[in-house]
């Protein structure tokens, strides 16, 4: 359907445009003297209403020949024969309106004045060329927004892929690591690594509850933090403590699992290393519209490095990229026996 017939709106803005068409040549009527103002406007103003719905052909013309992959000779030829052609159309509905008008005594003569018909045929050849013109700019439009559509649709595609695959990423390194220390405890401590076994199925069976979601409340995503610990504080005991606090940031949304990839870093390259242990400290908090979540651990300067450390902040950062761009931030710092890892992002 044609766009414009589409939408009452638009219908009505430009049948508005060809009245004042009509008031034109109207007024070039009377200016010959052949007619009043009355009789003109009774000539003019429907013959420019027929010719504004001629002209609605010229949008199908510029569809069937779009620039880019019609040539240009081709382009003018069929634009100046339709247009032609239009212009005859429009004449004979002329001719065939003033007989009728002046055949029931509605205009004061029967003869059309000098030139009308030159001027007619002139006037409906630009009209529909002028109308080709616009068509051709309103497909360039529709085009372009198309184009962006369908590009929009394109990233969020690859984006929602990017994060299906980084999500896909996050379960296996860290059952990985689980599996490898229940194995650990089997033979030193067996009813350990019975109860870390209970604990990591609800940790899972928590996780995979999740199913599809995109969000949750920063509130849920702390408590599944809390089940992660609990599952290696039956492996380091005492060594491992936990400080959590939301203040009054648990109603916003963020993505499922973000920081349990951020936290297991903390046991695995940092607590795992402390003769002594310590404490691993997430705190979310929220200004304006920015939330904040913060993640410390003690750290040993002489720790082992180069054994896969940072494949889960990577994860993590990757996927702030993909979900916001650059209005997210993670930030790693190592400071006086204290690693610290920030993520900023938007409130939702």
């Amino acid at each position: 359907m044609h766009p414009i017939l589409a939408r009452r709106r638009v219908l009505a803005l430009y049948l508005g445009i060809w009245v004042l068409v009509g008031g034109l040549l109207g007024a070039m009527l009377v200016t010959q003297g052949a007619l009043d103002w009355i009789e003109a406007l009774v000539v003019a103003l429907p013959l420019a209403t027929i010719y504004a719905f001629i002209c609605l052909s010229a949008w199908y013309v510029s569809r069937g020949m779009p620039l880019v992959a019609t040539g240009a000779a081709r382009i003018l030829a069929t634009a100046l024969t339709a247009a032609i052609l239009s212009g005859i159309a429009w004449l004979v509905v002329a001719r065939f309106w003033t007989g009728t008008l002046a055949g029931r005594g509605w205009v004061r003569t029967t003869g059309e004045p000098t030139g009308f018909a030159a001027l007619l045929f002139g006037l409906g050849v630009l009209l529909y060329l002028l109308s080709l013109a616009v068509s051709y700019v309103l497909a360039a439009f529709e085009d372009q927004r198309e184009t962006e559509r369908r590009a929009l649709q394109v990233e969020v595609s690859a984006r929602e892929a990017e994060l299906r695959s980084l999500r896909a990423q996050i379960d296996p390194h860290f059952l990985f690591n689980s599996l490898q220390s229940i194995s650990a405890l089997t033979a030193a401590d067996p009813a350990a690594a019975r109860r870390m076994c209970l604990l990591l199925a609800e940790f899972l069976r928590e996780s995979l509850a999740l199913g599809s979601e995109h969000r949750i409340p920063l509130s849920r995503e702390l408590k599944l933090v809390e089940r992660f610990l609990a599952v290696e504080r039956v492996r380091f005991g005492s060594r491992l403590n936990v400080q959590i606090s939301a203040s009054d940031s648990g109603d916003c949304l963020v993505p499922p699992l973000l920081l349990q990839p951020v936290v297991e870093n903390a046991v695995t390259h940092g607590i795992a290393h402390a003769l002594e242990g310590g404490t691993v400290r997430v705190e979310a908090s929220r200004s304006g519209e920015r939330l904040t979540l913060v993640v410390e651990n003690p750290c040993d300067a002489d720790r082992p490095r180069g054994r896969g450390a940072g494949v889960g902040l990577a994860n993590v950062r990757a996927r702030l990229d993909a979900l916001h761009g650059g209005e997210a931030r993670m930030h790693v710092r190592e400071a006086e026996g204290v690693w610290r890892v920030e993520l900023t992002m938007p409130v939702e």
